[in-house]
């Protein structure tokens, strides 16, 4: 038997007609054809199928607003921007996430201030979060990890204390909970990747900022269309594309297949959180084996199913052995990376981030995972720990 650690091919395959329906409808409308596939017909940076997209995934994250753009990575250098920080400024994050998070950061010309994790549920150890703030610092910049959402209420106690912005890196969370309100509108703005292996992902690179600021969505549409609301009419200094050479729009088929995969969303969360349990239950009681947590106030989603193990490798190893895929998200922490060396941090700065990275194995999980893989994955793991 051969299990990846993910598998877009069975969704597709259950919601094939209406993807290809989807498509057909882009590809063939005459008014998109003369406009574009990227802007849509009126060429004023959002295009119908967009629009569409945008309004159905804010009220899906009871905000009032979203603004589709081309990637996760875009999405979060304009919600920076957007918050006017820039050059200067202090955010505050964490290390053990993708390095996108600290980019977008060091993208603005501001600087990312790093707090270590709850041990956990991977998420901004809130009780370290004040001893990083400075006179410089204007944002927090959360990340919701693997599908568990961070603890937003004493965040939000001490953002609105020191005056500070929250931004939600939602990028493993769509669909996921804090004390019953969806993650997407629990701080100031929020930035979702709708790459293809996350809950909610697209046949190609996505993304999308939801708020409730309107003056923010103002900001983030002009910055997104090259600085102006339509074609040739600067009015600022505006940004289309990232270094990775991603133009920073959603484009109207992209736009098109998710909402068409937005209606199935709860469905498979619901799927990866069944899954996440059996997981739970096969594995608990192993030596050695962590599993992840869910707190009271939290509705994990499962963007990754993570357990913790301290002979890691040799347990990746041998599980690929017998045909399982893993992961580990992720092997270095920011801080440590030679793009972030310049802020002087050394080994022992985030004593538990260091000891997550070397013990942290993502284990096959999406919705469409059968019971009998799941069982097999779980009695390789048995078999490998005991030995």
């Amino acid at each position: 038997m051969r299990i990846p650690q993910h598998w877009s091919i069975r969704e597709y395959h259950a919601i094939k007609d209406e993807v290809q329906s989807a498509i057909s409808e882009v590809l063939e409308d005459w008014a998109t054809h003369v406009g574009d596939y990227v802007l849509g017909a009126t060429r004023k940076w959002v295009g119908e199928n967009v629009r569409a997209f945008e309004e159905e995934f804010a009220k899906y994250c009871d905000v009032k607003y979203g603004v589709g753009v081309s990637s996760g990575s875009m999405s979060l250098v304009l919600a920076l921007k957007s918050l006017k920080i820039g050059e200067g400024d202090e955010v505050i994050t964490v290390p053990n996430t993708f390095i996108a998070t600290a980019e977008a950061i060091a993208h603005c010309l501001a600087k990312p201030v790093f707090v270590d994790v709850n041990p956990e549920t991977y998420n901004i150890n809130v009780s370290e979060i004040e001893k990083k703030i400075t006179k410089k610092t204007k944002a927090i910049l959360l990340v919701h990890q693997f599908g568990h959402p961070a603890d937003i209420k004493p965040i939000q106690e001490i953002s609105e204390e020191h005056g500070l912005s929250i931004i939600e890196d939602a990028s493993h969370a769509h669909g996921a909970t804090y004390a019953g309100r969806k993650v997407g509108g629990l701080g100031d703005c929020a930035c979702f990747s709708l790459a293809p292996i996350k809950p909610l992902g697209a046949y190609g690179y996505a993304g999308i900022i939801t708020t409730d600021n309107e003056e923010m969505v103002e900001n983030a549409r002009l910055l997104k269309g090259h600085g102006s609301q339509e074609p040739y009419r600067q009015d600022v200094d505006g940004i289309n594309e990232l270094p990775h050479h991603h133009v920073s729009n959603l484009s109207e088929i992209q736009a098109a297949i998710l909402s068409v995969k937005l209606k199935y969303l709860n469905e498979w969360n619901k799927s990866r959180r069944r899954i996440a349990g059996m997981y739970n239950r096969l594995l608990s009681d192993l030596p050695g084996v962590i599993c992840p947590v869910e707190k009271e106030y939290a509705k994990h989603v499962y963007y990754v199913y993570v357990i913790r193990y301290k002979d890691r490798d040799r347990l990746a190893e041998e599980l690929h052995a017998k045909g399982v895929s893993t992961r580990v998200h992720y092997p270095v922490p920011i801080h440590l990376t030679k793009a972030f060396q310049y802020l002087g941090l050394r080994q022992k700065s985030f004593p538990v981030t260091e000891k997550l990275v070397q013990e942290v194995l993502s284990l096959p999980m999406f919705p469409q995972l059968e019971d009998d893989e799941v069982y097999y994955v779980c009695e390789n793991i048995k078999k490998i720990v005991t030995s």
